[in-house]
């Protein structure tokens, strides 16, 4: 399976992404987060901007948005998205782990946390807390735990046909690791966040076939690398088509469904004492 270059994952996270994944986070923060008037807000982890630049529209030219993202190709179709819709919106290069942005600086801080490694979840939580103002809104959402079930039901089992049982135990470790609405409410509170809220939608995607579900963006370029890194890299290919076999025998000439538990928590930064 060869690795896509970075602008491939630009163009694709534009298509599919944004749209067949991010639109589902998007709604959630559309409906619960609340716009300031004015001053200034960051969109954490913005892709290609579509949404950061919804967002500019519907607040006005009062409140400055600054987007980051880690791809630079992503960063660049964002610009000239924002150039064509002659927004204001600023895009720049950021580690989402150690964001250059100064402490206490914005009235709104919104993280894309949806497609973050789990073990980066709490320090990227921390860096979004540190960068917002004392009473201001800190917004992040994120898969949660009994997300994509479906898919690892199976993983075991085709583990076990590619005579990889002894690596049962990782997959058991990623259905764990996903944190509970509970686990990061808790986080949230332990950064220093008030008042806080948490919204959950259950999602679906459907997948005619083991082919089709293979032969998505969504799954083999920003959700399956994940899911197989424990494994030998030359063991990969075999694991997948045992996959593929497995979902095709199981639908039984129906759909494959991957559930997502996609759950935004919102607070405020405590004020200084």
């Amino acid at each position: 399976m060869r690795q896509k270059t970075q602008k491939e994952l630009a163009f694709l996270h534009d298509l599919y992404i944004a749209t067949y994944w991010g639109e589902r986070f998007a709604e959630l923060v559309d409906q619960h987060v609340e716009l300031p008037k004015e001053g200034r807000a960051v969109y954490v982890e913005a892709g290609t901007g579509g949404h950061a630049l919804a967002l500019q529209e519907r607040a006005g030219r009062r409140l400055t948005i600054i987007c980051t993202d880690k791809n630079e190709e992503c960063l660049e179709l964002a610009r000239a998205k924002a150039v064509a819709l002659h927004e204001p919106t600023e895009f720049q290069y950021e580690d989402t782990n150690a964001l250059s942005f100064k402490d206490n600086q914005y009235d709104l801080v919104l993280g894309n946390a949806s497609l973050t490694l789990i073990g980066d979840l709490q320090s990227n939580l921390g860096e979004l807390v540190r960068i917002a103002k004392p009473g201001g809104t800190v917004a992040w959402w994120l898969p949660t735990f009994s997300s994509f079930g479906e898919f690892f039901s199976i993983y075991w089992e085709a583990l076990v046909g590619a005579g990889l049982d002894d690596h049962g135990v990782d997959v058991e470790n990623m259905i764990t690791a996903l944190p509970t609405i509970s686990d990061v409410e808790k986080w949230s509170a332990a950064t220093g966040l008030k008042g806080i809220a948490s919204w959950t939608s259950i999602e679906e995607f459907d997948y005619e076939s083991g082919e089709q579900f293979f032969n998505s963006p969504l799954i083999t370029d920003f959700l399956l690398p994940n899911w197989l890194e424990p494994l030998p890299e030359g063991a990969r290919a075999k694991v997948v088509k045992e996959l593929a076999r497995i979902i095709d025998e199981e639908r039984h000439t129906g759909e494959f469904v991957l559930t997502l538990k996609a759950t935004l928590v919102v607070g405020k930064k405590a004020r200084l004492q």
